[in-house]
C-alpha cells in the first residue's frame, strides 16, 4: 500500500516531485508510525465490514480502527467480537491486502481472547489500541499484547489513547504523565504511536468545540496536548509518533465539491472556489486543525468520517519548498553548522536548530511524498476524490 495510491500513477507523476514509498504490515515501526496518517475509525458491528475496509482502502485509507470500545453500547459487545470473526474470515477469503488493522478492545483479556478466535486470519490484524491509557490500567494490556505474538515472530502493536481524567486534571497530570512515560518506555518496541482522545478531555469539563473552532482554542485541552508533547513526543530519540484529536462534525457528503470541481484537477483559479466550498461545508475549522497539529508536534489524526481521510492526507504532503529546507540543511557538508538562507530565498535555516525538523520533515516525504513545485494542496485534495 501506498498513500495517494488510489489514484491513476500519471496523475500521481504530475503531483509528486518524490512519489510516497510502498509499505506493508511488515515494515519497520517507524515507517509504519509516520503512514498512519488519517486512522478511520468504525465500529466493529457493522454488517458488511470486509466490504467498508476494502472499499475505504480503494479511496486511500491506510489505516483503520475497529471499535470494541466508546462506539458501541455495553450490551454489544459479545456479537461486536463474533462480527468481527466473521469479517476477518471474509478479508482473508478476498486475497487482498486490506489496510492497516487494528481493535479498539474494552479489557486486556479480549486481546488474548481475540487472538485465539481470529485463528490463521490474525495475519490480516497489526495491533489493538488500548483505552484511557496510565501506567496502572496500561500494563496489563501490553503483557497480554506481549503474550500474543504471532507465528513467525511477527508483533502485533499497541496504540494506546491518552484520554483519562488523570492526565487533564492539573493536580495529577504531572504524574500521570510520569507513568505513562514509563510503562510505554519499557514496552517501547511495542507501541507504535500515541494517540489524544479529547473528545473525553471535553467531556469531563462539559464541553465540545463548535466546528469553527480548534482543539487548541480550548484552553483546557491546548495545555494537554502540549504536556503530552513536551513529555512523550521529543525529537531527542526518546520520543514517540504522537496522533493528532478526532474532527467530530462530518457534513461533507462523499461527492463533496461535484460537480463544480470536478472539471480538472490543475484549473486555474480554483483554489479560492475550493477554500470557500470547503468553508461552506464546515471544512474550514478541520483544516485548521490538521495545520495546528503539525505545528504542534502531531502527525496523523483519528478521523471518524471518510470525508477527513483527504484533506488530512492532503495537508500532510511535504511541499517542495520544505523539502529543499530540510535537504539543504541535512548536507553532509553542512554537519558544522551555520546559516544559509533558504534556497527559495525566503526565510533563514540555522543547521544545528533546525536539524531535527529536517530529519522529522523527510520521514514525512517519505511516506505522503513531496509535491511538485506549482502543486499544492488544492490540487492534491481534488486529485483524490471519488470519481
Amino acid at each position: 500500500m501506498r498513500h495517494f495510491g488510489h489514484i491513476a500513477p500519471e496523475v500521481r507523476q504530475r503531483l509528486f516531485h518524490r512519489e510516497p514509498c510502498a509499505f506493508t504490515a511488515d515494515s519497520p515501526p517507524h515507517l509504519l508510525a509516520a503512514a498512519l496518517g488519517a486512522t478511520l475509525y468504525s465500529p466493529a458491528t457493522r454488517p458488511r465490514l470486509a466490504d467498508d475496509i476494502l472499499k475505504q482502502a480503494g479511496r486511500g485509507v491506510v489505516s483503520m480502527v475497529l471499535c470494541l470500545e466508546d462506539s458501541i453500547d455495553d450490551a454489544e459487545v459479545t456479537a461486536a467480537e463474533e462480527n468481527l470473526v466473521r469479517q476477518f474470515a471474509d478479508l482473508a477469503g478476498r486475497g487482498v491486502e486490506p489496510p492497516l488493522l487494528f481493535i479498539r478492545v474494552r479489557a486486556a483479556e479480549q486481546i488474548p481472547d481475540l487472538v485465539r478466535r481470529l485463528g490463521s486470519d490474525v495475519r490480516l490484524l497489526s495491533g489493538f489500541v488500548l483505552p484511557k491509557f496510565t501506567e496502572e490500567r496500561g500494563v496489563p494490556f501490553l503483557e497480554a499484547l506481549a503474550a500474543s505474538d504471532l507465528p513467525g515472530g511477527r508483533r502485533l502493536f499497541a496504540m494506546p489513547v491518552l484520554e483519562s481524567p488523570e492526565l487533564l486534571h492539573l493536580e495529577s497530570r504531572a504524574e500521570t504523565l510520569a507513568g505513562i512515560a514509563r510503562t510505554v518506555d519499557k514496552y517501547r518496541d511495542r507501541v507504535l504511536a500515541l494517540r489524544l482522545g479529547v473528545t473525553d478531555f471535553c467531556s469531563a469539563y462539559g464541553l465540545r468545540r463548535p466546528p469553527d473552532m480548534t482543539a487548541y482554542d480550548v484552553q483546557i485541552v491546548a495545555s494537554v496536548i502540549a504536556d503530552v508533547v513536551n513529555v512523550l513526543g521529543r525529537a531527542d530519540g526518546t520520543g514517540f509518533t504522537v496522533t493528532g484529536p478526532v474532527w467530530e462534525y462530518f457534513r461533507v457528503q462523499e461527492r463533496m465539491f461535484k460537480p463544480q470541481l470536478r472539471r480538472s484537477p490543475f484549473l486555474e483559479g480554483r483554489a479560492d472556489e475550493l477554500r470557500q466550498a470547503l468553508i461552506e461545508h464546515d471544512m474550514d475549522g478541520l483544516l485548521r486543525e490538521i495545520e495546528l497539529d503539525r505545528a504542534n508536534g502531531l502527525l496523523g489524526k483519528t478521523c471518524i468520517h471518510p470525508s477527513h481521510v483527504l484533506p488530512v492526507h492532503a495537508l500532510s504532503v511535504v511541499s517542495h519548498e520544505e523539502f529543499s529546507d530540510a535537504e539543504d540543511i541535512l548536507r553532509p557538508e553542512r554537519g558544522g553548522g551555520g546559516v544559509l538562507r533558504s534556497s527559495y530565498t525566503n526565510k533563514m535555516n540555522e543547521v544545528k536548530p533546525h536539524r531535527a525538523w529536517a530529519e522529522r520533515t523527510l520521514r514525512r516525504a517519505e511516506v505522503f511524498g513531496v509535491a511538485r513545485e506549482d502543486v499544492g494542496f488544492v490540487e492534491l485534495l481534488t486529485a483524490g476524490l471519488p470519481g
